[in-house]
């Protein structure tokens, strides 16, 4: 369903409460301007805000106790109004040349001032961002399952990328990145694709945006039954990705989070260095990670936030995007990245997907 002109305008009103809570708190501060891809996207609700996806935005907003401010490039002015920008803001043309420290004032709260703040502001997902969000995730888990449905081991890795990138276009989503590794390149954490073969067995990793949300999902197919030890290492790598979300609880750190992850690897088989070798995830939603888990990561875990955990070993994937629901007595983990055709197991009470088996 659709999200109404009233249900938007009701989160950006929840959104502006919590930036100006942030310069209620911030001393004798009289804006704050708001200038990377993440907080933009978040603030005016996923508006296109650049042209090249390799681009800083060719948009600013000041948000004050008086009015919202969005600059813009005049050569993009008439079509960031018509398509881009939300109703209720103050639009300023400002020449392609001119740099974006001169629209702060002397007393303006910059970005980095308030980092931390600005991502405790949108860590819980409104209710416009939340269907907004599963409805993307489904499109590309869609995505996801179309092309391996369709893939043989003939196809080049690029040739999976370019079919994936083809209907996440088609969905109105940007492909931010795509990995692909055929069966000689299956050990690699992040295999940009090639000209290899799929050859018996393939992981696709995807990583969509729309409405300034990013999704992320990974997925294996493969071509005849897996072997008794890829089948063990797929269902022991559940098992670490079980133990990051039981531990995906209110007001956990993304720093505990990843301190439950660390050992589980070991627990289940795994080298107990493994998950320094690849990222193991974090908090989602404006950004692929906002923020990714370390061990000095102090943000705590929300309810009505999303994440995605990516468990990885060589040969031994799975990663998607989920949301914290359910109550704080009571949270529950529910996967948004889901598509009903792909085949599942359940992993501690919860549907996770496998292998595809052609």
């Amino acid at each position: 369903m659709t999200d109404v002109p009233a249900q938007r305008a009701s989160d950006r009103a929840v959104k502006r409460a919590r930036v100006l809570d942030i310069l209620d708190h911030s001393g004798d501060a009289d804006s704050v301007l708001l200038t990377s891809a993440t907080a933009v996207s978040w603030y005016l609700d996923g508006g296109r805000h650049g042209v090249s996806l390799a681009a800083d935005p060719i948009v600013a907003v000041r948000v004050a106790r008086d009015a919202d401010e969005v600059f813009v490039t005049s050569n993009e002015t008439a079509r960031l109004v018509d398509e881009e920008l939300p109703t209720g803001v103050v639009v300023h043309d400002r020449p392609w040349f001119e740099p974006l420290a001169v629209l702060a004032s002397a007393r303006s709260l910059r970005e980095q001032d308030v980092d931390a703040e600005l991502r405790a502001a949108r860590a819980v997902l409104l209710p416009g961002e939340r269907q907004r969000f599963r409805s993307l995730s489904a499109d590309a888990a869609m995505a996801a399952t179309d092309v391996l449905l369709d893939a043989e081991p003939g196809w080049s890795e690029r040739r999976v990328a370019a079919e994936v990138a083809e209907r996440l276009v088609a969905a109105g989503a940007d492909p931010l990145v795509l990995l692909v590794a055929g069966e000689s390149r299956a050990s690699l954490p992040h295999p940009l694709p090639t000209d290899a073969r799929l050859g018996r067995r393939a992981m696709l990793v995807i990583c969509a945006r729309r409405d300034g949300l990013i999704t992320n999902l990974s997925r294996w197919v493969s071509f005849g039954p897996l072997t008794g030890d890829e089948r063990d290492a797929e269902r022991r790598i559940l098992r670490v990705e079980a133990a990051a979300f039981d531990a995906t609880v209110p007001d956990a750190a993304l720093s505990d989070v990843l301190a439950v992850i660390a050992p589980a690897y070991p627990a289940n088989g795994f080298d107990a260095d493994q998950w320094r070798r690849h990222h193991q995830g974090g908090a989602a939603g404006y950004a692929g990670r906002d923020p990714r888990a370390t061990p000095s990561t102090t943000d705590v875990v929300r309810l009505g936030q999303a994440f995605t955990w990516n468990p990885w070993a060589p040969g031994a994937k799975v990663e998607d995007t989920v949301l914290l629901a359910g109550t704080p007595e009571g949270p529950e983990i529910e996967p948004i990245t889901v598509d009903e055709r792909w085949p599942t197991t359940d992993v501690a009470g919860r549907a996770r997907p496998v292998t595809l088996e052609r």
